[in-house]
């Protein structure tokens, strides 16, 4: 169990302090960088949606679940996360950050919105898996709220943890379901035909390079000043807090090099792909079974809430769609920006999200424990 959710946190194998800058760890990650380069470039090849995350993705978790030695380097996911949220900061111009703040009931809603579905998904798990885990009243609570909620798989095990849930549960559920989501809705978009609804795209769009330089500069003063506050994905959110800024100014630097997000995306695949170790395969198959059907049901759930959106708002659903969807704030702000789906609204809604059910997910569990303890059944 302890195995699984230091996996999840970071990377599915957490070498020793010794060990993690020897000899084997650089062969690990070189050869897992190898694997994902070839599978993004067979993906490129394939015309698959989002090659450079999806390829590393897949390939990484089958070699990864099979046994195989594969290792993320946490520096490199970081770099991935710092390129990625620079990307995104490049869409809030004056008139998009306009038309965002003109959204802010739509965002409300929104997390209204997942904070619902996380709630039903944990009391269909809770229900479903009551009898079969037997676990104390409390455990079985936390475990399953945890499970169920829609935020990061890396906040919501720490949380989980604190309330002693089953953490092993908790990662698997979490890392299931972000898998599911970003492969199924990419393709799905695809084979639809659904592609360049962006009427907005970043206001720069050559390359600088000194320009380049000093916009990396900023975020990543903005990314070291999110991990020393002890924030939520730090280089994510600093990066994009730190080019929002600028955007918003209208001061534009540099456009970034498409090498650049590539590799980004492939880091971040590769982190996602390696915490499906042999141990996950083996995490209790009934609750996984559940996630997969669950996870489904909230993609279609999210779908029509998204057409709801989006009569309301005017913006086209697929842009609303992932920006409800149940999937991680890169993965679907990637699937966005690479696909042209609204990128700067998606962003927006996510990462609204996951600082309110940060801020939100323990008390809402308390609240729902004391409920549970007034009626049981």
């Amino acid at each position: 169990m302890a195995a699984l959710r230091r996996a999840t946190l970071d990377s599915p194998q957490v070498p020793s302090l010794l060990s993690r800058f020897g000899p084997a760890s650089w062969t690990r990650t070189a050869l897992t960088l190898l694997l994902a380069y070839a599978a993004a470039r067979l993906c490129v090849w394939l015309g698959t949606p989002i090659p450079w995350m999806i390829g590393p993705l897949l390939a990484t978790a089958l070699v990864s679940v099979l046994g195989a030695p594969t290792e993320s380097w946490a520096p490199l996911r970081n770099v991935g996360q710092w390129v990625i949220g620079a990307a995104l900061g490049l869409y809030f111009t004056p008139e998009v950050g306009a038309l965002v703040a003109s959204l802010w009931w739509a965002i409300a809603l929104g997390v209204a919105w997942a904070l619902m579905l996380g709630l039903g998904f944990s009391a269909w798990l809770r229900r479903l898996h009551a009898a079969r885990l037997n676990l104390p009243p409390a455990q079985l609570m936390a475990t399953t709220y945890f499970a169920g909620a829609i935020g990061g798989a890396s906040e919501m095990t720490l949380l989980a943890e604190r309330q002693h849930a089953r953490t092993d549960l908790v990662a698997a559920a979490h890392t299931l379901r972000v898998l599911l989501v970003t492969v199924t809705i990419p393709f799905a978009l695809q084979a639809a035909g659904v592609h360049g609804l962006d009427l907005l795209p970043p206001a720069v769009r050559e390359v600088h390079w000194g320009g380049l330089a000093l916009l990396g500069l900023l975020t990543l003063v903005g990314a070291l000043a999110m991990q020393r506050l002890g924030r939520a994905n730090p280089w994510f959110m600093g990066a994009l807090v730190a080019t929002m800024l600028i955007t918003l100014a209208d001061v534009q630097l540099s456009a970034l090099p498409v090498a650049f997000t590539n590799m980004a995306q492939l880091f971040i695949g590769i982190s996602l792909g390696v915490r499906f170790t042999p141990a996950f395969a083996h995490t209790a198959p009934r609750w996984l079974g559940s996630v997969a059907v669950a996870t489904f049901a909230m993609m279609a759930l999210c779908a029509g809430f998204g057409w709801v959106m989006a009569r309301l708002t005017g913006l086209h659903p697929v842009t609303m769609l992932l920006g409800t969807s149940p999937g991680g704030i890169a993965e679907m702000a990637i699937t966005a920006k690479v696909l042209q789906l609204g990128a700067p609204v998606v962003t927006a809604f996510q990462v609204c999200r996951l600082v309110a059910v940060l801020v939100l997910a323990e008390p809402v569990y308390r609240w729902r424990y004391a409920q549970a303890q007034k009626s049981p059944a």
